[in-house]
């Protein structure tokens, strides 16, 4: 297992955690992923390691049935994002021998959920080379590198360099880390926002589909469906929205807590 506790309303009582975990669950090991500066925050040092067992901190987990490794020392955050777990299952409705192009790809989930539900090919693409590292090891686990292409690039500026006379594709996946960590940054997060979804929509074949999400709890879901409308006009594209949903079901929302309420997973069609 995997913790984080970066509030010192919680990091009081790890040990009361970590200890009940051992009881219920009886797990190999647990690891302390506490190497987050938002801690100092709180008063806090940062922190990584051991709190149970000494296991390879590459692991192999499932998401829908589908292996993945994880990397918990070194990955984003706990090593695995589960929060998008059903959204990926959308893919079995839109991604059947489809070229599909996943910006943001981290670990290839998105890419390899494609894959296994019958796209034809999936090109992934992300700035950090040990997460493409990893794409590529789980695109092997489940047999389908031979149609999964993983790319270490910067998406804004592939992006960018497509748009205007690259090539198109059926299913345009984005999924970025949160733009606007702070209310003070939400102006330019929109911009960010707008541009990565402008530069997506001119890459969809009429009639495919952009799948478009953002995690960041300051942008709201209506400014976020605003964005992408306005990308949309931009682009001279028109946009049928197919579905909008939010973060999977273990990621419940709390009213005491508005923060819970932060995953936008938005998909339309495009012509």
């Amino acid at each position: 297992m995997v913790i984080q506790t970066l509030a010192l309303g919680i990091d009081r009582y790890k040990d009361i955690i970590v200890s009940l975990l051992d009881e219920l669950f009886t797990p190999e090991g647990i690891y302390e992923r506490n190497d987050v500066p938002v801690r100092r925050l709180e008063g806090l040092e940062q922190q990584k390691g051991y709190l149970k067992g000494n296991f390879p901190t590459t692991i192999r987990v499932q998401e829908n049935g589908i292996p993945f490794w994880a990397d918990v020392e070194n990955g984003q955050k706990t090593g695995f994002f589960y929060d998008q777990r059903e959204n990926r299952q959308f893919l079995k409705h839109i991604g059947q021998d489809a070229e599909v192009l996943d910006c943001f790809c981290h670990t290839g989930s998105f890419s390899i959920h494609a894959a296994k539900y019958g796209a034809a090919a999936v090109t992934g693409i992300d700035i950090s080379p040990q997460a493409i590292e990893l794409a590529e090891k789980n695109a092997a686990l489940n047999s389908v590198d031979d149609r999964c292409r993983f790319q270490t690039s910067n998406a804004f500026d592939f992006l960018r360099s497509l748009s205007d006379g690259g090539p198109k594709y059926d299913v345009v996946i984005l999924d970025p880390p949160a733009f606007a960590k702070s209310r003070s940054s939400l102006e330019g997060a929109v911009r960010g926002y707008k541009e990565i979804n402008l530069r997506g929509l001119k890459l969809v074949r009429p009639g495919g589909f952009l799948v478009t999400c953002s995690c960041s709890y300051h942008l709201d879901r209506d400014l976020f469906s605003a964005i992408v409308v306005d990308a949309a006009q931009d682009a001279k594209r028109v946009i049928r929205q197919v579905d909008y949903r939010a973060q999977a079901k273990d990621h419940p929302v709390l009213p005491c807590a508005p923060e819970t309420s932060y995953l936008k997973f938005m998909v339309v069609e495009v012509q």
